[in-house]
């Protein structure tokens, strides 16, 4: 978000370099036994440009720390409320215990960095806990129609590519044209290989072998992971109070990931 592009501008660089990579294997790629409704949803609802939007606003406008709290230490509690509505399966006590500490775990390694506020937290809120529940109807859509990881970067990159990337380019405001080449290669290649490619590919594995549930509590990780990724690289040291937040989130994960496949229980059972 320090690179003075534009959240358009980063949205549009995942999906040109994304689109690309994939375009050529769409047909081949493409999941036709799908109903309509089913890629409708896909494609809006994965890790593609209203996702991306509403992430890049919310970071606009508050600490990173923010970002990984809300948006991630969410999304296991909304992936839970839509597999109960949609698809009638229950969570077990144990899971939902361990949501709750992976919550408080997440809330608790991002205080240090909160402390930096934003300018506008609480709409920056409202963008991550929008973004959190519009990634969890992507995972519970991936296991109910047991879409494969190719057939995921299919439906996430070329229909987000072929709709965005014409609207960014003639409707929305862009300061590309002032950013350093170094600047748009080192986001286009970020941007396009790491969320645009590779983390579609690992969220639909992940979601089909453990389920959403678990694959969204691993998610919620995402602050601690990036927490103890500074040590080495950036030479900072956690507080205690991160420390404490990091021991949280994996006696939370150990929790979920033992606690069974809520996916196999439903009401009707």
């Amino acid at each position: 978000m320090q690179s003075g592009l534009t959240p358009f501008d980063l949205t549009a660089l995942r999906f040109m370099v994304a689109g690309a990579l994939v375009l050529p294997f769409a047909k081949a790629w493409w999941p036709r036994h799908l109903p309509l409704h089913a890629i409708l949803a896909m494609s809006i609802f994965g890790p593609g440009a209203l996702y991306n939007i509403l992430m890049y606003f919310g970071l606009k406008g508050s600490s990173a720390a923010y970002g990984g709290a809300f948006a991630n230490g969410s999304l296991p509690i909304f992936t839970i409320l839509l597999g109960l509505l949609f698809a009638r399966r229950v969570p077990s006590w144990q899971q939902l215990v361990a949501v709750l500490i992976l919550l408080v775990g997440a809330v608790l390694v991002a205080v240090p960095g909160m402390r930096a506020g934003g300018n506008n937290v609480a709409s920056a809120i409202g963008f991550f806990l929008a973004a959190s529940a519009v990634l969890s109807i992507y995972f519970v859509g991936v296991k109910h129609w047991q879409v494969e990881a190719r057939q995921a970067l299919v439906l996430v990159s070329v229909p987000n590519a072929l709709v965005f990337l014409p609207v960014w380019f003639f409707f929305l405001p862009s300061t590309m044209q002032d950013a350093p080449w170094t600047t748009i290669l080192l986001q286009a290649a970020f941007q396009g290989l790491g969320p645009g490619f590779l983390a579609v590919i690992l969220f639909s594995i992940s979601v089909r072998s453990l389920g959403p549930t678990p694959s969204a509590g691993l998610a919620a990780a995402v602050p601690a992971s990036a927490t103890l990724l500074a040590i080495p690289i950036l030479s900072e040291i956690p507080t205690t109070i991160e420390w404490i937040g990091m021991a949280i989130v994996t006696a939370g994960l150990v929790l979920l990931l033992g606690g069974g496949q809520p996916e196999t229980r439903s009401l009707s059972k």
